[in-house]
Order: C-alpha cells, then structure tokens, then sequence
C-alpha cells in the first residue's frame, strides 16, 4: 500500500506501514511475538511521544523507533541472560561457587578500606556520592535533594571518585 506520508499525520503513517514496521522488529528480534510486542511499544511511544520539530520523513523515523526498540529489547534481554540463572522453580540470583576464604577476606578489606575513605569525606559529598553510584539518582535530583546545583553535586561525586583513586595502589590491602 503506498501512502503519501507528507500528509498524513506520524501515527497515521505508522499505521499505514505497520506490516513493514513489523517486519523489520521481526529480523531484529527474530520471532513474530516479539515483533509484535516491538512494533506495539513504537507505537505507543510515537502516540505519546509528541516530537519538539516537524520530522520531514515520517516513515523513517517510525522505522528508527521501531529499530530501536527493537535493540534495546536485545540489550535487555542479553544482560538479564548473563545476570540470571533460570532453574525449573523460576530464576535465581547467580552466586560464584568458587570463592575461597582468601577472596573474602580480600573482599573485605577492600570494603573496609572504601567505607573508611569515604567516612573522611564530608557528609554531604558522600551522601552525594552514594546516591549516585548506589542509588542510581541522577546528579540534578541529587541536587534538588541536596539543595544545591548539578555541577556542586559533579563537583562532589569526583571528590569521592578521587578518594577512591587512591586504594587502586594500595597493595597492602591484599598482602
């Protein structure tokens, strides 16, 4: 079906080519139900994304969300296969087997070592610090939380990074 996409709205369009959107989710993906759980997510994302500048090539630019989408599900679901272990009762974190006594003991110290140079900082920066890291916050919200600016809490977190730094050279923490 060709369609003249100059005069049709983004979600008309998407529409009009959605057996093509689909095909192209299916050679990313590999199977029809995942395409279609593809080309159902760009979809959605194109009915509420409402774009800043008019998109001169609207089919294209659906083409690009359904790709990316598309990727970013291969993304996932190949980070989840390496983080996961699936067994017959459902999936269980994976737990190294082999760690020894001397591992856990290094492990420790480490821990130890990075608690104890962050404790020197001062509260807020490594308040800052583990909200980044540990939190996944954002700097701005870590800001707002904080009462201050961005770039003070870019400014803190790579105070905490450099303090850090310093443990890299540290071989007495393993001998």
């Amino acid at each position: 079906m060709l369609v003249d996409s100059n005069e049709l709205t983004l979600v008309d369009v998407f529409i009009a080519h959605r057996p093509q959107l689909r095909a192209i989710a299916r050679k990313i993906v590999g199977t029809a139900d995942l395409a279609d759980e593809v080309t159902q997510d760009a979809y959605l994302r194109v009915v509420e994304g409402v774009p800043t500048r008019r998109i001169l090539q609207p089919l294209y630019y659906c083409c690009q969300v359904v790709r990316n989408i598309a990727i970013d599900h291969l993304r996932r679901v190949s980070l989840e296969t390496r983080v996961r272990v699936f067994t017959d009762d459902g999936d269980v974190p994976e737990v190294p087997v082999s760690c020894t006594s001397e591992q856990r003991l290094d492990d420790r110290r480490l821990i130890a070592a990075i608690d104890q140079a962050l404790a020197g900082l001062p509260a807020r920066t490594r308040q800052a610090f583990e909200l980044f890291r540990l939190g996944d916050v954002t700097q701005r919200e870590i800001g707002a939380r904080l009462g201050c600016s961005a770039t003070l809490v870019n400014f803190m977190v790579k105070d905490a990074q450099k303090a850090l730094e310093g443990l890299k050279s540290r071989r007495d923490l393993f001998d």
